[in-house]
């Protein structure tokens, strides 16, 4: 059983909300570049455009070396990413926003990075990060409400509607 306060893995999450799993891979399958929130040392916000990769039973995400995105993890672990937005039209027919949060951790072993390299991704160093996931949000709209979906790790899918 997974403690309501602890971060999982995709593949956790994927068999704990297996529809609300598959909108959001879709989601951030349909776009190249989605929009990832870090801290910046300060404390304040930064937001960077990342991609994201699904390998099971990860999701993961890349940086060039010693970007500000990476030293921000590295620093403090904390994310929130949020998938490519949808077309509004997409949204109003039954579509979904993504935001995911949680925790990144650098992959360190180099043998490791390695096979999660892209093929024809050129050679070089680069970090790679796994996100732990604590908080997947879709939101959308049904008829004249807004719908919020919810999970967190050790619950069930929380659905909010507002008029």
């Amino acid at each position: 059983m997974t403690s309501a306060n602890s971060a999982v893995t995709w593949d956790v999450f994927a068999a704990a909300a297996p529809g609300l799993a598959k909108t959001a891979k879709e989601r951030f399958e349909s776009a190249e570049t989605h929009v990832l929130a870090t801290l910046r040392k300060d404390g304040g916000p930064r937001v960077s455009g990342t991609e994201v990769s699904f390998r099971a039973p990860d999701i993961t995400i890349g940086s060039m070396p010693g970007a500000r995105k990476a030293r921000d993890l590295q620093r403090s672990p904390a994310f929130a990413i949020h998938a490519n937005p949808a077309d509004p039209d997409d949204i109003r027919a039954g579509g979904a926003d993504i935001k995911i949060s949680g925790t990144a951790v650098e992959v360190a072993d180099p043998d490791e990075v390695e096979r999660y390299r892209d093929p024809g991704t050129p050679p070089g160093p680069f970090h790679l990060f796994r996100l732990l996931l604590s908080e997947v949000v879709a939101t959308g709209v049904e008829g004249d409400r807004l719908v919020v979906r919810l999970w967190r790790p050790g619950g069930e899918v929380r659905e909010f509607r507002r008029s």
